[in-house]
């Protein structure tokens, strides 16, 4: 059920991720106001994912899913219905267009993957997060592909009006996330009311319960700083992952229709064929963890990736830099759900949604910084810069994902 609503839900993300900012620029929106209407979005969500993560580890995974649902569907009815900035800007914001996130639940992404974890061994949680990203990215591409439609109503819809069918898509696919979620079995739900915080579900049920008061309390403290110390560097390295990414991702769209004068006829298949194929490379990359393992896979992955990066913005013609730019969409998106999996695996089941809630904001937080700088870049001509300055913390991130994980051992 999980894995079927982050398809329906990714169809109306990949519309949008398309077409929001085009639809902006159709508004007469600058492209300083573009990005930083991206950059708020991205911005409140890690703040809510901050509050969330944790939340749910203690009162369960559905109620959190189903409220962010009903948001998207508000806020898509919104965008379906008004072109107003003092309207569309917070339906935005809260439903998060332009995002994208390949599927997931936004700011209630940790939620999610909390609860996918549940009942998976750690042996198999390497292809069960990367089949959850493959359905993501495939039915990105659908909606990416459905983001070519303003191009084809502009003869009964004209100028932006032809953009407001996409926030329907997004609209009807809340709806039947609401239903799918409605059904999902939730095997933790109320657990840390029943039986106490998470620390304590956890102890009583150890081998250590046998242990003196005193050792089994000092066992806990043990474990506790080493997951804490293990978080502390998986929201550092994301930090510089959001840097990089933050810097062209969310204005990528915008990118190629200012660089090379096209508009959506063209970028959506392009893109949807990019998120089709991140789709294929991310069940491969659930392959490759089990030969591999997660780390050495994301390293092998990213590197291809940060070639095609640095050559992207150098592309003379757009059918160039659309090849680059899907190539490397197979490289680096392919990897979300084997790094999905690292999360997961690094604290016991009882704090999985902290440690969802540690890799988003942290990798949000930086990734909201991006497009504000990217913006102020692109619109003062410096439309290659944002690529190589994304590029160097790309590379670090490489570095430092392979020198604080490799070999780190996961919890079942």
């Amino acid at each position: 059920m999980l894995i079927a609503a982050r398809l329906a839900r990714s169809i109306g993300q990949g519309a949008l991720v398309v077409d929001f900012s085009l639809y902006l620029h159709r508004l007469q929106w600058t492209a300083v106001q573009i990005s930083l209407i991206l950059a708020v979005t991205l911005l409140v969500g890690a703040t809510l994912t901050m509050l969330v993560g944790p939340l749910s580890d203690r009162i369960g995974r559905r109620q959190f899913l189903m409220w962010f649902e009903a948001a998207q569907a508000l806020a898509a009815l919104v965008g379906c219905c008004s072109a107003s900035p003092w309207l569309l800007a917070p339906a935005a914001i809260v439903g998060g267009f332009g995002r994208g996130g390949n599927g997931s639940a936004g700011p209630f992404a940790p939620v999610e993957q909390a609860w996918l974890a549940q009942g998976v061994p750690a042996d198999r949680r390497g292809r069960v997060y990367s089949l959850n990203a493959a359905s993501g990215f495939a039915g990105m591409a659908l909606g990416a592909l459905l983001a070519a439609l303003p191009a084809h109503l502009g003869g009964w819809l004209p100028g932006a009006l032809a953009f407001r069918p996409l926030f329907g898509i997004a609209l009807l696919g809340s709806l039947v996330c609401l239903a799918l979620l409605a059904r999902a079995p939730d095997s933790e739900a109320g657990a840390g009311r029943r039986t106490g915080a998470p620390a304590q579900r956890a102890a009583a049920s150890s081998p250590a319960q046998a242990a003196p008061p005193g050792t089994q309390a000092a066992d806990e403290a043990a474990l506790r700083r080493r997951e804490n110390g293990l978080l502390l560097r998986l929201g550092l390295v994301n930090a510089v992952n959001g840097m990089g990414v933050g810097l062209t991702g969310p204005l990528m769209s915008y990118w190629f229709a200012i660089r090379y004068d096209q508009g959506p006829g063209l970028i959506g298949p392009m893109m949807a064929l990019g998120f089709l194929l991140a789709g294929l490379s991310s069940l491969l990359a659930g392959r490759l963890t089990a030969r591999l393992g997660i780390v050495r896979t994301v390293v092998l992955m990213r590197l291809v990736g940060l070639v095609l990066f640095v050559a992207l913005p150098f592309a003379p013609t757009f059918g160039i830099a659309a090849t680059l730019y899907t190539l490397r969409n197979l490289c680096n998106r392919g990897t979300a759900g084997a790094r999905n999996a690292l999360s997961a695996g690094l604290v016991r089941p009882s704090r999985r949604g902290l440690a969802a809630s540690v890799a988003n904001v942290s990798l949000q937080i930086p990734r909201s910084i991006g497009p504000v700088f990217a913006g102020m870049l692109f619109q003062a001509g410096f439309l290659g810069l944002p690529f190589l300055i994304g590029a160097a913390f790309q590379a670090g991130f490489v570095y430092l994902y392979h020198r604080h994980f490799d070999n780190v051992e996961m919890h079942p």
